[in-house]
């Protein structure tokens, strides 16, 4: 084949090509095509293989069905005079139904979008402290959404959600907000920690005071006991002719020497016993007897002038 013949079958292949692309395009899915014919609306093309007369009919644009994002942030101060900068994302689509509609009576959607929010946003960020801010973040989003919904729906596009995802306030304020954060909760640990020293001095205070009771209570209980052994001392001291003046006596000496003897016992002891003589204990004797007497001469006393003040 010569080189003529390949130059002629090429720029037939090259013409035919050119003749079906005019005639024919592709439309892929989820989107529309806008053709105009003879600079006048036409048509609006679907997915597929569509046809269109060359050099009458013009591809004016295309448009996406699928949902579409959009991110803004706006900076914006609080009730409390705090700036803080508010992003919040919409999601939206152009309806099928009404691709004429979001072709030619809005040129830029961003843009009408991001006006509406900005308005929203700054209307609403105003109303509350920052706290509250962060609390009803949801609120914000659903009065954007709603605004938007019914402005953009006159132009051909669906509001499918609206989000604020992110609150960020001046760096100073999250540093303080910290502070403040750190100080409430070591004053709750501070609190805790304050009941549970007073739990535990109170659980100390109870266990010493049942200890001291106790302990009276053994003392009491040591007492009654001696003085039971005492009482059957001086019986078995009588039956054998001693009176309750020398049966006494004679038990003071003894327990006299028994301390001695435990007190011997112990080579670092540092008691002394004073006075320390046989007739100690004869004295001792005579010395509770008369305090003995005294105390009951007192003791009436007291009762009598005490009844005849109550006459």
């Amino acid at each position: 084949m010569s080189i003529f013949s390949l130059l002629f079958y090429g720029t037939l292949s090259f013409f035919v090509f050119s003749l079906f692309s005019n005639f024919f395009f592709i439309v892929h899915q989820e989107t529309a095509i806008i053709v105009e014919r003879m600079g006048k609306y036409h048509s609006i093309r679907k997915s597929g293989l569509n046809f269109k007369i060359p050099f009458i009919d013009h591809l004016k644009g295309k448009l996406t069905l699928k949902i579409q994002q959009l991110d803004v942030l706006v900076d914006t101060k609080t009730k409390d005079n705090v700036f803080v900068k508010v992003k919040v994302s919409v999601q939206y689509r152009v309806l099928p139904n009404k691709v004429y509609d979001a072709f030619y009576r809005l040129d830029h959607p961003n843009n009408q979008i991001k006006s509406y929010i900005f308005d929203v946003v700054r209307a609403e960020v105003p109303k509350m402290r920052l706290d509250d801010l962060f609390e009803r973040k949801d609120h914000i989003a659903l009065v954007v959404k709603s605004e938007l919904k019914d402005a953009m729906l006159n132009y051909g596009y669906s509001i499918i959600n609206a989000l604020v995802t992110d609150l960020d306030p001046d760096e100073q304020v999250k540093k303080a907000m910290n502070r403040i954060n750190t100080a409430e909760r070591e004053k709750v640990a501070a609190e805790y920690k304050a009941e549970a020293d007073k739990i535990q001095i109170i659980m100390k205070a109870k266990a010493e005071a049942e200890s001291i009771r106790l302990r009276g209570k053994g003392t009491a209980d040591q007492r009654k006991e001696i003085a039971k052994g005492t009482l059957e001392s001086i019986k078995i001291l009588n039956n054998v002719g001693l009176n309750l003046k020398e049966a006494s006596s004679l038990i003071i000496v003894t327990q006299h020497y028994d301390t001695l003897q435990a007190i011997g016992d112990h080579g670092n002891t540092s008691v002394v016993l004073i006075p320390n003589h046989p007739t100690s204990s004869k004295e001792m004797l005579n010395d509770m007897i008369t305090s003995f007497h005294l105390s009951n001469k007192i003791g009436s006393s007291i009762k009598k002038s005490k009844n005849k003040k109550t006459n």
